[in-house]
């Protein structure tokens, strides 16, 4: 771990790995079931990549300017650059991850690969963080796998409304 920025790596990490997980897995399951198109599916993970990543990051730098204690600034400059940084790095970094599967497997078994991937990833970062705060996991696990599901479930009946609308 970064011992000069400690809060900021697992702050932006952590909130960039979450968020590009589950937005990536919403994504690539409501695509598939629109489009059942590769191209769209792996275009999507790559512009979104780029695209959600910036603007967590600037939405997130934003946040952590505006963070006040005791009437003054609570991070620095440096610190909310950092995160910044961070942030992006989780983001972007997460949901490219995703983007192997479709290139090597047939699209729908790729999408199956993706959603396990996320699962363990979530799982994995949210044990770190019970770790860390010497905390029970199953807690944080359970909440974060639900809120996953969750929103495959409504990106699957979305994607599939939509492709029977357009087609």
């Amino acid at each position: 771990m970064n011992n000069k920025f400690p809060n900021q790596l697992v702050t932006g990490v952590s909130f960039g790995i979450t968020s590009g997980v589950i937005t990536a897995l919403g994504m690539i399951v409501g695509l598939h079931e629109a489009t059942s198109s590769r191209l769209a599916v792996f275009a999507g993970i790559v512009v979104m990549a780029i695209a959600d990543g910036m603007a967590d990051a600037a939405g997130f730098h934003v946040v952590e300017e505006a963070e006040l204690e005791n009437g003054r600034a609570k991070h620095n400059t440096r610190e909310v650059w950092m995160t910044t940084f961070f942030t992006f790095l989780g983001v972007c970094g997460s949901i490219l991850t995703f983007a192997v599967p479709i290139l090597i497997y047939e699209l729908g078994f790729a999408v199956i690969v993706d959603i396990v991937w996320g699962i363990l990833l979530i799982v994995a970062l949210n044990i770190y963080i019970a770790k860390l705060k010497n905390e029970s996991a199953i807690k944080l696990v359970i909440e974060h796998v639900s809120l996953a599901v969750v929103v495959i479930t409504i990106s699957y009946f979305t994607g599939k409304l939509i492709g029977g609308w357009i087609q």
